[in-house]
């Protein structure tokens, strides 16, 4: 039998020393120079849809003739598929020429394993591939790459155990002309009991509520791991000025939490590996591409790899939304007169000439990797695209 990517492994996590055998860019967990019986390389793309052997570039007498897929406004396109065979999904890499937040939010991703007839995957293209807002940023790491803001790159090995199949939906009301794409994977990889699915699930709230923490994973039922988030955040500047959002603390409810979670952590700079506020940066496993302070929108990334997040039963992920009054950012919030709320329990009213947390609410998105031990799950559809592309004109693009 094959030995199966950690990642996606049920059981508890393989040697630190085989996951840097296989290095920053999953991979199966063999070493390179190891031969897998039975198992054989597919490449679908413009140039040979269906993956098929012998099939690759007939378009144009093999000359590329075929480069490149339509997928007019309202129509949807089959990037891949496979059925009666195991696999795994190990690159997606894609272009087009429109990268504007109309485009990176209109056009959104599904994949389906198993024959499932719900996606476990259904986020934006854009959002699904490392970076949220409707905007494009260079950056790596571990698991996505943008490497000229130009591309969009996944890593994320992703099993199959009858089929699989993964569907380009465009929703944006404009036509898409031009999508280059690979989606690069194997066939006949014999998967044990313990490899679970992989799954991606965006959302967005406009405008958080106080004291109420944002899902960045709502609770679902299983036995899996979560695998890690992106999270766009757009400052509500009517209201908040330039103050500091940051202060909110990640929270994982594990097997049962449910008034307290088992995972708590300090920030959210602090979360993805920063700390005393949050610049542009990109390291493999946490990273902020946007940090921009003119529009007041970030961006940013955490990926459990080497800390590997199981849960058993259940679990949920949330985030709060606190921020930090401070001598620099102080004067607008005085002069406009507007309470704000001293973070914790009730309303309580802060006194304004003192630093201090203070409760806010702010526009929040995010994409949720996991891995379960089911190809489908309860999470439910993502929002319908005006909702997802609303207010995006901040980013200037």
């Amino acid at each position: 039998m094959t030995r199966h990517h950690p990642l996606f492994r049920a059981s508890r996590l393989l040697p630190l020393a085989l996951l840097a055998m296989v290095g920053a860019r999953p991979a199966a967990a063999q070493s390179l120079f190891e031969m897998q019986e039975g198992v054989e390389t597919r490449w679908a793309s413009g140039e040979n849809p269906t993956g098929a052997r012998g099939a690759g570039g007939q378009a144009n007498g093999g000359r590329k003739g075929s480069p490149t897929v339509a997928i007019p406004a309202g129509e949807s396109r089959v990037l891949a598929q496979e059925t009666g065979t195991s696999g795994t999904v190990r690159r997606i890499w894609m272009t087009f020429p429109d990268r504007g937040p109309q485009m990176l939010r209109g056009l959104r991703i599904d994949m389906y394993w198993d024959g499932a007839s719900t996606p476990a995957v259904s986020a934006p293209v854009g959002d699904f591939f490392g970076i949220g807002l409707g905007r494009t940023a260079t950056f790596q790491s571990a698991l996505f790459s943008n490497p000229e803001g130009r591309s969009f790159n996944a890593l994320v090995p992703m099993p199959f155990r009858t089929g699989m199949r993964i569907v380009m939906v465009n929703e944006s009301g404009r036509n898409l002309d031009e999508l280059f794409y690979d989606v690069d994977y194997t066939v006949g990889d014999r998967h044990g009991p313990s490899a679970l699915y992989f799954h991606a699930h965006w959302r967005r709230e406009r405008q958080t509520t106080l004291q109420r923490d944002y899902e960045i994973l709502p609770r679902i039922a299983g036995r899996g791991r979560y695998l890690g988030t992106n999270i766009g955040v757009t400052v509500d500047t009517a209201t908040y000025y330039n103050t500091w959002w940051g202060e909110g603390e990640v929270k994982v409810y594990l097997d049962g939490d449910r008034d307290l979670p088992t995972l708590a952590g300090t920030g959210a700079e602090d979360y993805i590996g920063t700390a005393w506020g949050q610049g542009q940066f990109a390291d493999l496993y946490q990273g902020s591409p946007i940090a921009d302070e003119k529009a007041m929108q970030w961006a940013f990334y955490r990926y459990h790899v080497h800390d590997p997040v199981f849960f058993q039963r259940d679990i949920r992920v949330t985030i709060q939304q606190i921020g930090y009054l401070a001598p620099h950012s102080r004067e607008p919030i005085v002069r406009a007169g507007r309470p704000l709320y001293r973070a914790g329990p009730g309303r309580v009213e802060m006194d304004l000439s003192k630093d201090g947390k203070f409760e806010r609410a702010d526009d929040y998105s995010s994409t949720v990797y996991f891995y379960l031990d089911r190809p489908e799950s309860p999470l439910p559809p993502i929002a319908p695209v005006a909702e997802r592309v609303a207010g995006l004109e901040r980013s200037g693009q």
